[in-house]
């Protein structure tokens, strides 16, 4: 079906309409396919902790109504004209963000994510054509073909949804700073983000140890990949294994002790913050100097390191650990989110919206 057959479409979606209420069911309109526009059934949508900070109003800048969710499996139902690179029938992916001006540098070197022009959020940014974009958690969207990812076939679609957030938040920075056969990654937290990342980890070749706050999940790790699975509540391990980590990827949004966790790094070590803790990070000039060490942030991935992503994670048969849920479920599964009571990811079964 080309965008000539194609009108705007109305799709059933769940919606915060204020900060304190529950999302509600509803009906939105998708713009009409364009002639570069892939229209997608959606399968699945993920549930990211992004989500709730952003029906929530925790960041700030939420612009209401919204509909969540940036991570997104489904199949193409139709295709625009000039399309390319999608047929209807393919499974494919949508992650954090739907557009940006592919002119500028990092558009033109796979940084679509750091777009100088500014780049379009999955949902809760405002889009080319001045509306407000709404995410996954809708039974269909239309999104522009290079933002749209094909997710392969190695893959269960409900299981690889999370990917196309998590997934990338620990690929990106595991690949930059090379850790593989020969190097020693710390990953700080076993949740959502951490248990995909240690497994990555894992596959990549690295020596993994889990830092988390209590050994609750140590069997989990172990079963993931790790080689060693520490609780930080035991004081000691910041003497038993200082200088030992290459690479150490904090995936906590809380405030931590950073020069403890900065002692564990190796000459030349990086800590890299994935977490987004409410208030601004705090740490000791010393901390860095002592051996060369690192800190340094990361933002998920462009569009061509996400598909590496989804290409290697069905070669390794990654996925992440999911708790699939009805539309019906999508408050509840917020508040255990909230209370870490999930192991590890939820996913909203989208036939249920």
């Amino acid at each position: 079906m080309t965008d000539t057959a194609v009108p705007t479409i109305t799709a059933a979606a769940y919606t915060a309409t204020s900060a304190d209420s529950p999302l509600t069911k509803t009906t939105i309109e998708r713009r009409p396919l364009g002639p570069r526009d892939v229209l997608i059934e959606i399968e699945f949508a993920g549930i990211c902790h992004s989500d709730i900070h952003v029906a929530r109003n925790e960041w700030g800048g939420t612009k209401y109504p919204i509909v969540p969710g940036h991570e997104i499996v489904g199949r193409v139902a139709a295709i625009g004209s000039e399309v390319e690179k999608h047929h209807v029938g393919d499974r494919v992916g949508v992650g954090c963000f739907v557009d940006s001006c592919g002119e500028c540098e990092p558009c033109s070197t796979g940084f679509e994510q750091h777009c100088v022009n500014r780049v379009t959020a999955t949902y809760n940014s405002v889009d080319r054509d001045g509306q407000i974009t709404q995410g996954g958690y809708s039974t269909h969207i239309v999104v522009t073909e290079h933002f749209v990812l094909s997710v392969p076939d190695g893959l269960d679609p409900a299981a690889a949804t999370p990917l196309l957030c998590a997934g990338i938040t620990l690929y990106s920075p595991l690949k930059r700073w090379k850790a593989g056969t020969g190097t020693k990654v710390a990953i700080i937290g076993m949740g959502g983000l951490g248990h995909v990342g240690v497994k990555i980890a894992a596959a990549l070749g690295a020596e993994v140890t889990v830092l988390s706050h209590t050994l609750a999940k140590k069997e989990d790790g172990l079963r993931f990949g790790a080689v060693d699975y520490r609780a930080t509540t035991d004081q000691t391990i910041f003497k038993e294994l200082r200088g030992k980590f290459d690479l150490i990827l904090n995936t906590v949004s809380v405030n931590l002790d950073l020069d403890r966790y900065l002692s564990l790094l190796s000459l030349q070590g990086v800590l890299v913050e994935l977490g987004l803790p409410e208030n601004p990070l705090s740490l000791r000039a010393f901390s860095l100097g002592n051996n060369d060490r690192a800190i340094a942030g990361s933002n998920v991935g462009g569009i061509a390191l996400t598909q590496e992503m989804l290409e290697f994670c069905a070669a390794n048969g990654i996925a992440a650990e999911i708790e699939l849920i009805s539309a019906d479920h999508i408050n509840e599964a917020y508040d255990r989110v909230v209370a870490s009571d999930v192991r590890y990811r939820f996913v909203i079964d989208a036939a249920t919206f």
